[in-house]
């Protein structure tokens, strides 16, 4: 989005849009559709380009070997924790890796860089690294103890009675060659 002199990225979505562009001395807002898409701090000079780097993520999930050349990522610093998840991705195998850690990188569009680190953290001591496995160490998380099973609204199971299960039909189905 071009705004005196200067361009502004909006995400992808909004590319070929009507944008509405609000300008004050300290930053510039770019609206579509009456809602914030983008803030940028204002740049004075004439000429020049503002990239917010998650702006252009959607677009790198269809060209993953764009991630390292991609011009709006230069110059945009992640935390250590980011550089080894995406070494962990790559060295597995199947080739997805590279794409798998933009999956990971799209979700700085819903959350907080802080808060996604944690997770990313969390999912490195886990060895759970995969997307949906980070998604859950975003997630809150309730005390289990806490959480109550109520059939209310559901008065057809009051009557469902579940057997206590007899573990030792495990070892009799292992001994006998069952997997």
């Amino acid at each position: 989005m071009r705004f005196d002199d200067n361009d502004y990225s909006v995400p992808v979505a909004c590319a070929h849009h009507p944008i509405v562009a609000k300008g004050s001395c300290d930053e510039v807002v770019l609206c579509h559709v009456g809602q914030v898409v983008a803030r940028h701090r204002r740049i004075w000079e004439r000429e020049q380009v503002c990239f917010e780097p998650r702006n252009y993520l959607a677009l790198l999930e269809t060209k993953p070997g764009a991630l390292d050349q991609a011009r709006p990522l230069r110059g945009w610093t992640l935390p250590e924790s980011f550089a080894l998840l995406r070494r962990r991705l790559e060295g597995e195998p199947g080739g997805e890796g590279t794409r798998e850690y933009i999956h990971i990188l799209r979700m700085l569009e819903k959350h907080p860089l802080p808060v996604l680190r944690a997770a990313v953290e969390k999912a490195l001591r886990a060895g759970a690294i995969r997307r949906d496995a980070i998604a859950q160490f975003i997630l809150p998380q309730e005390e289990w103890r806490a959480t109550l099973f109520a059939l209310d609204g559901h008065p057809h199971l009051r009557g469902v009675k579940v057997q206590v299960p007899d573990v030792r039909q495990y070892g009799e189905l292992l001994a006998g060659g069952g997997r």
